[in-house]
């Protein structure tokens, strides 16, 4: 795990919010803290789409940001900022099975969450790597390569961050 300090936040945040960044990313969750609290679960209710619509449209476990995002963008535009907001963003398992192929790592896929956490409070913005696995190891090879391709993430969209 890596916690990398965004340096600028209005910058990050125009590309979170607004453009088109983390659009193919799933949400696992989100809060915005305004004026009251708001609480998104990114879980796709199972019932709500037939399974021909979750085929067609590509629907997985959790909600892409694109469909997301410009509800979390009503909630904090306007003239004053949010007092914080979380987002924990997660691969999408084709991804990670990509990620784990081209790094020779013999995770499977769907005992493997990949994940970035977005986390706004006191003025400060963070972007945090994480993963989860299905089974104890000393082997930190994953998540190595992860918080790596994180921060090689970030450089490759423009986002300045630095350790800490």
């Amino acid at each position: 795990m890596v916690a990398l300090r965004i340096q600028d936040l209005k910058e990050f945040t125009k590309k979170l919010f607004i453009g088109e960044t983390f659009d193919k990313w799933m949400v696992r969750e989100a809060s915005v803290v305004t004026y009251n609290r708001f609480a998104i679960d990114g879980a796709v209710r199972r019932g709500y789409y037939s399974e021909e619509e979750r085929q067609e449209q590509g629907i997985g476990e959790y909600s892409f940001w694109k469909i997301i995002r410009p509800f979390c963008f009503s909630l904090i535009k306007g003239k004053r900022l949010p007092e914080s907001f979380a987002i924990v963003f997660k691969l999408p398992p084709a991804q990670t099975a990509r990620f784990l192929e081209a790094h020779g790592l013999s995770w499977k896929p769907e005992e493997t969450g990949l994940y970035i956490n977005v986390r706004y409070e006191d003025q400060a913005l963070y972007c945090v790597s994480g993963l989860s696995v299905n089974q104890f190891t000393m082997d930190k090879s994953l998540e190595h390569e992860w918080d790596e391709a994180v921060k090689g993430f970030l450089k490759k969209e423009g986002i300045a961050a630095e350790t800490g």
